[in-house]
């Protein structure tokens, strides 16, 4: 399998890079930027290949995309980056991924990272929060905004296996040194859902944690309120995703 991680310069990313490198996958991982590249060296050193590119410009994301296309169609692409705080958040955590699903060639699964958190995230209505102020979107918003993203993608898109993966609170940097969740299982789920062939990682439309389904927010099911956060991202972004689009 060709997998593709975003954010593969530490945490999770790097985590599951380095496990999938092990277990023989072809590993695509992505850096922010050049100066970055020494963090992953001994990945580049054992297969992987790069790219490179700022997910907070969205500018640069679509060069992200381009390059990845470059590169050859994914098997699997795990939307791992994420920041917590800071102007970026919404940026990071769901216009990055959004753009990256809608620009890349689809390839067959796409895992994304969500978080317990977005059970405290708040289903817009009214207003795009995209527009109107980088301040609006929390941490908890943006989980909830990416779990939505990836559930409307396992209803547009059929062929493909699309699940958002809760990782628990693991030691990492984003997590810090007291989180009490075990760090292998933090990026065991993802892992799984990119490469197994048992019978409940091809399953599609699931809200994961460490291997097993979880309920989501209800909203993030809600086909009403996915397609304003489809719509919301598309106006801010200028590109799409509909159903059976390509």
């Amino acid at each position: 399998m060709r997998v593709f991680i975003t954010g593969s310069a530490d945490g999770l990313g790097r985590l599951a890079a380095s496990s999938l490198l092990g277990a023989g996958h072809d590993v695509v991982v992505h850096v922010r930027n050049a100066d970055r590249r020494t963090a992953i060296a001994d990945l580049i050193d054992r297969g992987a290949e790069l790219v490179v590119g700022d997910l907070a410009d969205l500018s640069q994301v679509r060069d992200v995309a381009a390059q990845a296309n470059a590169l050859g169609p994914m098997d699997a692409v795990i939307h791992n980056a994420g920041v917590y705080s800071g102007p970026s958040v919404a940026a990071v955590n769901v216009v990055a991924p959004f753009v990256l699903t809608a620009a890349m060639h689809r390839p067959q699964r796409l895992v994304y990272l969500s978080s317990g958190m977005h059970r405290g995230g708040r289903p817009f209505t009214q207003v795009n929060p995209f527009t109107t102020g980088v301040s609006l979107v929390t941490y908890s918003d943006s989980k909830l905004f990416v779990t939505t993203l990836a559930l409307a993608v396992a209803r547009l898109w059929p062929d493909v296996l699309s699940n958002p993966v809760d990782p628990g609170w693991v030691p990492t940097r984003m997590g810090g040194s007291s989180a009490p969740d075990d760090l292998r299982l933090g990026h065991l789920t993802q892992e799984w859902l990119a490469t197994s062939t048992d019978a409940d990682a091809l399953t599609t439309g699931g809200y994961w944690h460490h291997q097993r389904r979880r309920e989501p927010h209800p909203s993030a099911r809600d086909e009403r309120f996915q397609a304003g956060l489809l719509d919301a991202l598309a106006e801010v972004t200028g590109v799409a995703i509909e159903a059976d689009g390509r």
